[in-house]
């Protein structure tokens, strides 16, 4: 029960206001703890895929680099189809391993093998110097045939992107037994040679100085974007497998650096701890630090080697092998060749590889085995140019966690180029969805659960306060009602007492004067009958000993003790009994039982005293073999059917305590309800037109 204070202070909006300001206090930080274990979760589960990133990156990178070195270290002869060919006096010829044919894929993609010297005459380990040549070594004829459509695709792909001469010269055009100048050319194809005059190994200085060129990630945005511009823009207009920009791509890289700057510090707070002396500490970013640390070194290199003439060229270097330069071409193949210095002149040897089945197999299986491949797209830059992209193979699947990880939607997860010779190549990873991290099941429940708690909690809590406000009120309104209701009867006793006390009434008015008395006094005894009543029913004592009784004594036991109630209110009291009901017993109690009917029944005089019709009706009759029913009748203007339920609630009126024109305290009803379902009883209420109709149903007594 809410203090007097209180319930004077406090209305329905001021408590709503309370309630939902402590609703508030406590649900803000609630919210904000749990706010902060999501993102939590979402930091772990975004480095968790970080580092899948970066682990299956290096994968790919170890794989390429070994086989990478596989083909560094082949010798110069090794592209040439026999390895004794300059040997006239070998008496055993010895195929190069380069020679095999289906060419053995030490890369995947792999074209073919080839050769351009100084003149930019082209060959491969493939073919033999002539058709006869190949006949003498064993190759078949359908075989040589077919080895010779594979050059032929290799030096149109070259010469297609000017890395040989496209152009026919005067030795073009000779027999594959007369020349080993032209040693492609024969009857059924023609390769053409160089022309020495117009064309030397530039077109592969500027592949190797492009891919210099490429703008770095070291580098400020804008800065990188200037010097891919520079590099890329003769290049990229003419490639045929660019499918977008890396600067178009808007990838959000907000989180990527804030989780590198975490690890940063993170780094830095162990040395901390590690080193207490205070040392110089440096903190190494380690993409940067898994960088090649031999690709600058190999730049300079391949820069002076290339810079200088083949007439300037010192002893040491008259056999120097460069490391191999990765480039791709306009037509979209990829190309990997190095720089070879071989008796004081250069040859480019190298490897034509297909880019989608070299991607394919280096990137594309390895990310579709991966769990990466269900939360983010991997895009295959070289320089800024897009060349590759693989999706998330279930983009349309939800999580529980999928609904706080939309923010991270197109975010960067993690990038990096691969280790030289393939560093221009850059994988990155842009998130689609994370996965529900470590514990995100738990703390969704929890998140549910104190969600539902709260929610029902404050609720129940408005209810209760409601209720007991409107409690208060009530008890307020009845305390006032019974105070109304004691001071009206007493003070017309005391009246009517005192004036037949001084003698002021002669004989015709005494009889009344005591009628009116008695009527009041028995009014009185009603009130307080009830208000003892409620006080018994409020500390849940017995109220009842219900005892079978026949119902025409029970009928009769009604009628003696409210005829006079009603018909000194000017009623006429209509009693109605069945004849087979008077030897049917019902278990009540009877002073309960009277309690009930006389509430009643002053209820129907109070509500109907300016009916036309001042008729009581009291009827009682059998249902089948188990229930009798007992009915109290009015004439008067019924009940609103909105308040048919509320009219037994305790303390309820119909009516204002400031407008309302009827006697009583709001707890006759209530307790006709109780003494009701005490006796195994129901009440219920029904407009029967004109007046309103009670109707009280009891078990028939089984004895």
């Amino acid at each position: 029960m809410l203090p007097h204070k209180l319930i004077k202070r406090f209305n329905q909006r001021s408590l709503a206001w309370l309630l939902l300001s402590l609703f508030l206090a406590l649900a803000v930080p609630t919210t904000l703890l749990v706010w902060q274990a999501w993102t939590q979760l979402k930091w772990e589960a975004f480095h968790q895929s970080s580092g899948s990133a970066e682990e299956l990156t290096n994968r790919i990178d170890s794989r390429l680099q070994e086989m990478v070195n596989s083909i560094e270290r082949r010798s110069f002869a090794d592209y040439s189809f026999l390895l004794n060919a300059g040997d006239s006096n070998a008496t055993t010829k010895q195929r190069s391993p380069l020679s095999s044919y289906p060419v053995e894929a030490a890369l995947p993609g792999l074209l073919g093998y080839f050769q351009v010297d100084t003149n930019g005459e082209f060959s491969t380990p493939l073919l033999p110097v002539s058709r006869s040549a190949a006949s003498e070594l064993g190759i078949s004829a359908s075989e040589y045939d077919k080895r010779l459509e594979l050059a032929k695709h290799i030096r149109t792909v070259l010469a297609e992107n000017r890395l040989v001469q496209s152009r026919p010269g005067p030795a073009a055009v000779q027999s594959i037994e007369e020349s080993v100048a032209a040693p492609y050319a024969g009857a059924e194809e023609v390769l053409i040679a160089a022309d020495k005059d117009a064309y030397s190994q530039q077109i592969f200085d500027e592949l190797d100085q492009r891919r210099q060129n490429e703008p770095s990630r070291s580098k400020s945005a804008g800065a990188a974007a200037k010097d891919g511009a520079r590099a890329e823009a003769k290049s990229s207009a003419q490639r045929s497998n660019t499918i977008g920009k890396v600067s178009d791509l808007k990838l959000d890289a907000k989180l990527q650096n804030k989780s590198e700057q975490i690890e940063r510090e993170a780094a830095l707070q162990k040395s901390r701890v590690n080193f207490a002396d205070d040392a110089p500490l440096e903190v190494v970013d380690k993409k940067e630090a898994a960088r090649p640390a031999s690709a600058a070194t190999r730049r300079v290199s391949a820069d002076l080697l290339a810079t200088a003439s083949s007439q300037d060229r010192i002893s040491t270097f008259e056999s120097d092998i460069d490391s191999f330069t990765f480039s791709i071409l306009g037509s979209g193949q990829f190309v990997l060749f190095r720089k070879i210095w071989h008796n004081g002149e250069r040859y480019i040897q190298g490897l034509l590889i297909d880019n989608d089945a070299f991607l394919k197999d280096a990137v594309g299986t390895a990310f579709s085995e991966t769990s990466l491949s269900s939360i983010s797209n991997l895009i295959v830059a070289y320089g800024d140019d897009v060349i590759e992209s693989y999706g998330a193979r279930d983009a349309t699947s939800r999580s529980v966690y999928s609904d706080v990880a939309k923010d991270l939607s197109g975010s960067l997860l993690y990038r990096s180029r691969l280790g030289a010779p393939l560093d221009s190549l850059e994988l990155i990873y842009s998130v689609q969805r994370l996965p529900p991290g470590p514990g995100a099941r738990i703390l969704a429940w929890l998140t549910l659960i104190l969600a539902v708690v709260f929610t029902s909690g404050f609720f129940i809590l408005y209810r209760l306060g409601i209720s007991q406000l409107r409690l208060a009120q009530q008890q307020q309104d009845f305390v006032s009602a019974v105070s109304h209701e004691l001071k009206t009867p007493l003070t017309s006793i005391r009246m009517y007492g005192e004036m037949l006390k001084e003698g002021w009434a002669d004989d015709s008015k005494r009889q009344s004067y005591y009628e009116f008395i008695h009527d009041e006094a028995e009014r009185l005894s009603r009130l307080i009958a009830n208000v003892l009543q409620l006080a018994s029913i409020t500390r849940d004592e017995p109220q009842c000993n219900p005892k079978p009784v026949l119902l025409g004594e029970l009928m009769d036991n009604v009628e003696s003790r409210i005829s006079s109630q009603v018909e000194r209110a000017g009623f006429a009291l209509h009693l109605q009994r069945v004849p087979a009901a008077g030897q049917t017993s019902v278990d009540v109690d009877v002073d309960c039982f009277l309690q009930i009917v006389i509430n009643l029944v002053d209820n129907a005089i109070k509500f109907s005293k300016n009916a036309t019709d001042k008729s009581i009706d009291i009827e009682c009759k059998v249902l089948g073999t188990s229930q009798v029913q007992f009915s109290i009748r009015d004439y008067g203007p019924g009940i609103p059917k909105d308040q048919m339920q509320k009219i037994f609630q305790l303390f309820y009126r119909t009516e204002s305590e400031l407008t309302r024109e009827t006697v009583g305290t709001g707890i006759g009803l209530a307790i006709v309800h109780q003494l009701t379902l005490a006796m195994s009883g129901s009440v219920d209420v029904v407009n029967v037109g004109p007046g309103a109709e009670f109707r009280l149903l009891f078990p028939v007594s089984e004895t």
